[in-house]
């Protein structure tokens, strides 16, 4: 499974990007899919994940502001994010969780995309 994220991109606060990850490859294997971002010095944290069946968990600081959704027939996710603040900027980071056996489980990564909110 591969991943390419799309949409980043400099943006004023208050303001709405919208976050695209299309995957590619042995999408049928893929189950939860999610967003993380690493801001400079810090830690990658949770955004939000979406499971296959639609179930979705948003970290704490994006509740409310931030809608991932998902078009499983086009294999793409989306990160719909509004009401931007400059503590968002950070790389964004498209995962997936692919079954590979009964048993096993990998995590994928996409190459991350760059946001960036000025104040």
């Amino acid at each position: 499974v591969q991943l390419v994220e799309s949409g980043g991109g400099l943006v004023l606060a208050g303001g709405s990007l919208r976050l695209s990850c299309t995957a590619s490859g042995s999408t049928f294997r893929i189950n939860r899919m999610g967003w993380y971002r690493q801001a400079p010095g810090k830690q990658r944290e949770l955004v939000a994940t979406i499971s296959s069946d639609g179930a979705v968990n948003y970290g704490d600081s994006v509740k409310g502001r931030f809608t991932v959704s998902r078009d499983n027939t086009k294999n793409i996710m989306y990160l719909q994010m509004n009401s931007l603040k400059p503590e968002d900027t950070a790389v964004y980071y498209c995962n997936a969780q692919v079954i590979v056996s009964i048993e096993g489980k990998i995590e994928e990564w996409g190459q991350g995309t760059q946001v960036a909110v000025s104040s």
